[in-house]
């Protein structure tokens, strides 16, 4: 019976769409987390009474047809690259993006991942590093001796060393932007890589040209709303009952067929 397959395909879309609903959950406080939605289409048709034909010598066209779906099937799980909350750590090497961009991120292989996740340390050369110790771009390193550490909305880095009356300014923290920022492959540890989707990484100065502002101590909070989630998650789950109870019915159906042929 083709409703067994056919709900088969629902079941298995749910449990896929579970997944991801979970996955959202789980980084629900993971910093700069973007949230996944799962998205569905239906599969061919078979026709078999199409619509428009002619039905007879007068020229009568069929009003309606007879159309039997194969069921769904999964074709994305995008992510919503919409702005998280700005919490505040008072940190001063924790930096979030307010608007566009990414933070640049150098590799030991010499490739370069993208993240909006600005909790950052300082290495054992003074440089900004990510939690992972990959080196944040243009690569700016802290003196030693600094007494207080600024960076302001247009990620201009200065310190205050002894003996200075003034503030040393040591770099530019720059941000890459993508015209499809929904492209990016996620790779984890909170970072992105680029893609033919994504398109080139266009990197530019905070707070100009549509490039967001940079703001110090703070973080930006995964955009995964709880309520969402678990409204998502009980319509998932009703779903995934339902076409179970489809395949009970047509097991029901094939058995009682069955039965009367004996």
């Amino acid at each position: 019976m083709r409703a067994l397959h056919t709900a088969a395909t629902g079941m298995m879309a749910q449990e896929l769409n579970v997944q991801v609903i979970s996955n959202n959950i789980a980084n629900m406080r993971t910093t700069g987390y973007k949230r996944q939605r799962a998205e569905f289409q239906d599969l061919l048709y078979e026709h078999v009474k199409r619509i428009g034909t002619q039905t007879s010598t007068q020229g009568n066209i069929q009003p309606v047809g007879i159309d039997l779906g194969a069921g769904v099937k999964t074709v994305g799980t995008p992510r919503l690259m919409t702005q998280g909350t700005l919490s505040p750590t008072g940190a001063d090497l924790n930096l979030a993006i307010r608007g566009e961009g990414f933070f640049k991120v150098a590799m030991p292989d010499g490739s370069f991942t993208y993240t909006r996740d600005g909790s950052f340390q300082m290495d054992a050369q003074g440089r900004i590093v990510t939690s992972q110790g990959n080196v944040v771009q243009p690569g700016i390193a802290i003196p030693s001796n600094a007494q207080s550490i600024s960076i302001s909305a247009v990620g201009q880095v200065s310190v205050t060393v002894p003996g200075s009356s003034s503030p040393s300014v040591l770099g530019q923290i720059a941000l890459t932007r993508f015209v499809n920022k929904a492209g990016l492959q996620a790779v984890g540890d909170n970072q992105f890589v680029e893609t033919p989707a994504s398109g080139t990484p266009q990197d530019g100065v905070p707070n100009t040209d549509g490039y967001g502002d940079l703001q110090q101590g703070n973080l930006e909070q995964a955009n995964v709303e709880a309520v969402t989630e678990i409204s998502d998650l009980i319509a998932a789950q009703r779903a995934y009952e339902m076409n179970g109870k489809v395949i009970t019915a047509a097991d029901q159906m094939l058995s009682a067929t069955s039965n009367l042929m004996r």
